[in-house]
């Protein structure tokens, strides 16, 4: 399977959001950092829950049993999509960021002082203050990986010196959410695991450009949100089951206390849950080997991939060196494989605000500030201004990005 010019127009044509224009031309859709756009299977999954199976969960009537059985299906296919091989190791809840502060406050409570928790400049702030602010509370120091300015990298040689016998838990990004910079996370994972310390991923950029497998990376925990990944606003967690049932959790009495309710508060959004699903639906109906769902997601993130990184050479071909911009992050085209495409710049005359209305003036949308990667840009000292992000994702074409570069080389 391979993203021919055809694939992609049919790839865009299930996204009815794709046909805006602005000023009479058509919108091009770079913030998909912050949120792609969603196809119509998605409108319509849930859509047809809200209008079908609408219920709460655990009643013995007709549509409360209905709904149960589509949230199971939800829980079996958000497996599939990590990687996992038991749906009951998945809990959604309103947003990555809720999901970690929950989780932080289960694993705090059995920290104490001298133990130390590792997170990083690379991050988003949260993967960064749930831990600071969880570690604060027991006692527990915290330990910051540096960035390498140079190409808004993770220093490994520095999170290599950081791990020791008094970590408890490493917490890193699988890709970085305002430079693109991908993590080794198989090699995180196994040096962690080596001091006797646990891990958390933060997928939630990585998930729509690259193949997650939590069985093979052996995280602890991971999480990642569907509006990144062509679905609604949910969050995802992953935990592997020994912890997840081990783990006390702050939760209400009557809550259920085996997997996946312990770690699911309150009524959730049943209708975004099958978003959710749909989503998944959406990526596994793009490949042509449907042996299994999990197969089918393989051909596509892999052809999704190959396509995304020819489209981010071009971009980086094109501006690279235009010398009104810095370019925040890996610019080597060689190095494809150590990037999403997803590019922070600044310019020299410009602030991140304007620059970003000006490119929306021509149609383009894309987000200035800091993303909430504080971490990152307080370490490349862009406070308070940021940058302005540009992400590619799947559904964007060749001729989109020569309509950027021609604009910033115009605004240049």
């Amino acid at each position: 399977m391979s993203f021919t010019t055809e694939k992609v127009a049919a790839c865009r044509a299930q996204f009815p959001s794709l046909s805006r224009e602005i000023n009479g031309q058509k919108a091009v859709f770079f913030d998909g950092p912050a949120g792609s756009q969603v196809p119509q299977n998605v409108i319509a999954a849930m859509s047809h829950y809200l209008t079908h199976h609408n219920a709460n969960h655990g009643g013995t009537f007709t549509t409360s049993r209905e709904s149960d059985a589509a949230l199971d299906s939800a829980h079996e296919s958000l497996a599939h999509f990590v990687g996992a091989d038991d749906p009951g190791c998945i809990a959604f809840g309103a947003n990555m960021t809720s999901l970690t502060f929950a989780l932080s406050r289960a694993l705090a409570r059995e920290w104490k002082e001298g133990d130390e928790v590792v997170v990083s400049h690379l991050d988003h702030d949260a993967n960064f203050s749930p831990w600071r602010l969880a570690a604060a509370d027991s006692g527990a120091t915290v330990r910051v990986v540096n960035l390498n300015p140079t190409d808004c990298t993770l220093d490994l040689g520095h999170l290599r010196r950081l791990i020791n016998e008094r970590t408890r838990l490493v917490a890193v990004c699988a890709a970085s959410n305002f430079s693109g910079s991908v993590t080794p996370v198989k090699e995180i994972c196994k040096l962690a695991h080596g001091a006797g310390a646990l891990v958390f991923i933060d997928a939630v950029h990585y998930a729509p450009h690259r193949l997650i497998d939590v069985t093979d990376w052996d995280c602890d925990f991971l999480t990642c949100s569907a509006y990144k990944f062509f679905g609604p606003h949910i969050g995802i967690l992953y935990g592997k089951r020994k912890l997840l049932e081990n783990l006390q959790p702050y939760k209400l009495r009557p809550a259920p206390d085996d997997l996946p309710g312990r770690w699911m508060t309150g009524t959730q959004s049943h209708e975004a849950i099958m978003g959710a699903k749909a989503a998944v639906d959406y990526l596994a109906g793009l490949a042509e080997d449907n042996a299994s769902p999990r197969s089918a997601l393989c051909e596509t993130m892999a052809a999704i991939e190959v396509y995304e990184n020819k489209l981010m050479k071009q971009l980086l071909l094109g501006v690279r060196n235009l010398a009104a911009y810095t370019l925040h992050g890996i610019s080597d085209t060689v190095r494809m494989a150590e990037r999403v495409p997803t590019l922070s710049l600044t310019h020299a005359r410009l602030d991140p605000m304007k620059l970003a209305q000006l490119l929306d003036e021509a149609g383009i949308f894309a987000w200035h500030g800091n993303y909430y990667a504080q971490p990152v840009t307080e370490a490349l000292q862009l406070e308070p201004k940021g940058a302005v992000r540009v992400g590619l994702l799947h559904y964007n074409t060749r001729e989109e990005v020569d309509r950027l570069i021609g604009i910033l080389q115009a605004l240049a």
